[in-house]
């Protein structure tokens, strides 16, 4: 389904590409020749000689959809590896402080594993994030698998010390975990492959979450309870 906002089509077009100098460049010019404006890039992976990036479009037309993917890949060695209609453009980077903030203000480590899941699924786009105790599901968000099914996908992320660095992992799922609480996030999107740069921020995330259930635990049962984020 095409997002047309004020006449405007809103974009996001993820495109590997030559890791050279003027690649990205090149790719922009056959953007800009076509009347794309180009709102943000952001660089998710590089790897080699090749990068992962995805480009923030607004193009005047949802005809010019399929001509904007031809125009790209005329640029040696360019590939547009996904083009998905949005409603609003994300800013990973201001995403990323909002849902730490959610996190922070949480006033128990119940609230705090809902929180998570819920911005976990939000800020990455995701169909479903879940946050795992072994055989309990402690906290979901969206249309997650069964149980028996999330139990294998935590056992078989968790022999991989690749996957659980954020170095790598299947496409269509991210793991974080926070290991002082024996705890294991989920996070499913299919047909829409996570990038490395994800991969980080969901660690990251996930430290602030283990950070903030500390902070809970030692917090004097007299405090004032945080107002709501």
């Amino acid at each position: 389904m095409s997002t047309t906002v004020a006449g405007c089509v809103h974009v996001l077009v993820r495109v590997w590409l030559p890791d050279r100098p003027g690649a990205l460049g090149l790719v922009a010019s056959r953007i800009g020749a076509i009347g794309g404006d180009i709102v943000g890039v952001d660089v998710l992976e590089r790897s080699g000689a090749v990068a992962v990036d995805e480009f923030a479009v607004e193009l005047p037309d949802a005809d010019l959809l399929p001509l904007l993917v031809r125009e790209i890949e005329e640029v040696d060695g360019a590939s547009v590896e996904e083009l998905r209609p949005v409603v609003a453009f994300p800013d990973p980077r201001l995403d990323a402080l909002g849902s730490a903030i959610r996190l922070v203000a949480a006033d128990d480590p119940s609230q705090l594993c809902w929180r998570l899941t819920d911005q976990t699924c939000t800020e990455f786009l995701a169909d479903w994030s879940v946050l795992l105790d072994k055989n309990e599901i402690v906290a979901l968000a969206g249309d997650a698998p069964r149980l028996d099914q999330l139990e294998a996908l935590a056992a078989g992320t968790a022999a991989s010390p690749l996957v659980a660095s954020g170095e790598a992992g299947p496409d269509d799922l991210a793991v974080a975990t926070i290991p002082s609480r024996g705890l294991t996030l989920l996070v499913g999107r299919a047909g829409h492959p996570f990038r490395r740069r994800e991969r980080a921020q969901l660690l990251a995330l996930a430290r602030v979450a283990g950070h903030s259930w500390d902070l809970l635990e030692h917090r004097p049962a007299d405090a004032p309870r945080r107002n709501d984020a």
